[in-house]
């Protein structure tokens, strides 16, 4: 295998199958209707383009960094830029307005997120929306680990992927996307299974916040 050496260390570690080219179905239908003119950041193998696209989208722009990710999700997408965001904004590519925009696990990896949503906002075309997804670092799972473990934990992949830079609570999310400059609709957990479903509906929420894997985001430009 060939290392590409624009890549942080942390990302050349190998990765599941299927890791790239994950489809979101279920958080795309989140998305309010119509889809437009969407953009992908991180948009991998192509997975979640090709959701947009089942939902509607007219055109799907993607901007991912691992050059092999890159090269597949050209074969679905209507445009893919190479390289990492920040790169590819400064660049001015790809070029907007577009009325929705994805950041599914995007945020987490970036060394300064706000500047990047910033830069995205001007990409917006009116009332567009920006959706988020990021893991929740208030999950029992990372607190159990730092208080009985005494270890952060890190893997290859999840919810404390070792590629994870920044770490969020459902607040700090919010926070950051009001301050780059969008409207916060919402915040959501994602869907509780198992016995997680039910410890929800016992606590009548109010555990919901440590039991959430990931934060759910959507914003709209001003």
């Amino acid at each position: 295998m060939t290392v590409d050496s624009r890549l942080p260390m942390s990302m050349t570690a190998p990765k599941p199958m299927g890791y790239y080219g994950l489809e979101r179905a279920d958080v795309v239908a989140e998305l309010p209707r119509p889809i437009g003119r969407a953009l992908d950041v991180g948009c991998g193998e192509g997975g979640v383009g090709r959701s947009l696209r089942a939902a509607g989208a007219t055109w799907v722009s993607g901007i991912e960094i691992v050059p092999a990710a890159a090269e597949v999700a050209r074969g679905v997408l209507d445009e893919v830029y190479e390289g990492s965001v920040e790169a590819a904004l400064a660049d001015g590519r790809p070029a907007g307005p577009f009325d929705t925009i994805c950041c599914y696990d995007v945020l987490e990896h970036l060394a300064d997120p706000e500047p990047v949503l910033r830069s995205l906002r001007a990409l917006a075309g009116p009332g567009a929306r920006l959706h988020v997804s990021i893991p929740n670092a208030r999950h029992f799972s990372l607190l159990i680990d730092l208080l009985f473990r005494g270890t952060f934990g890190y893997t290859e992949y999840g919810h404390r992927d070792a590629t994870h830079l920044r770490w969020y609570t459902r607040g700090d999310i919010v926070a950051l996307v009001g301050r780059a400059g969008w409207d916060v609709q919402w915040a959501v957990a994602d869907t509780f299974h198992g016995r997680n479903r039910y410890v929800d509906r016992l606590t009548l929420r109010r555990a919901r916040e440590f039991l959430a894997l990931q934060w759910h985001v959507l914003a709209q430009a001003p």
